[in-house]
Parts: C-alpha cells; structure tokens; sequence
C-alpha cells in the first residue's frame, strides 16, 4: 500500500465517521434549521466520500453521481431556506 493510498484509506474512514455523527445529528436536531444544517453536510461527506472512492479505485463512473448529487444538494438548501423565510415571515 503506498502512501497515497494510506491517505485515501484516512480520508474515507473520517469521512464515514463524519458522516455518522453528521446522521446523528439530523436525528436528533431539535430545529428545523439544524437538520437542514445536517443535511447539507450529509450531502457534502457523500460527494467527498465519492470522489475519494472514484480516486481509489480509477473508476470514473460515479463522478456524474457526485455531481448530480451536489446540484440536488443546491437545491435543497435553497428549498429549505425559502421555505424557513416563508415561515418567519
């Protein structure tokens, strides 16, 4: 294994443990502004989580995914703060 590999392996693995705790606290957020928070930085691990795997492996197959997933991922957040403005007004 080289050494750009062993990083790979870090990142992946603190990635997923960000993306755990991440899961937990869009579980648990008391606010709807908190689980938006959590959402986007779900969606933010998972296109890095993605982009380390396609570097992994050489396999380029996923970067669409992890593009598509960052437009979606836009969108959402925009959804979500039109919606809280529509509320708060």
């Amino acid at each position: 294994m080289s050494l750009f590999q062993l990083t790979l392996t870090i990142a992946m693995a603190t990635l997923s443990l960000c993306l755990l705790l991440t899961a937990i606290r869009f579980a648990i957020g008391p606010t709807l502004p908190d689980r938006i928070t959590a959402f986007d930085l779900i969606v933010a691990n998972v296109i890095g989580i993605i982009a380390i795997y396609t570097e992994f492996t050489g396999n380029e197959d996923f970067i669409d995914v992890a593009i598509i997933l960052s437009v979606f991922g836009f969108l959402g957040s925009v959804t979500f703060a039109f919606y809280i403005m529509k509320i708060n007004k």
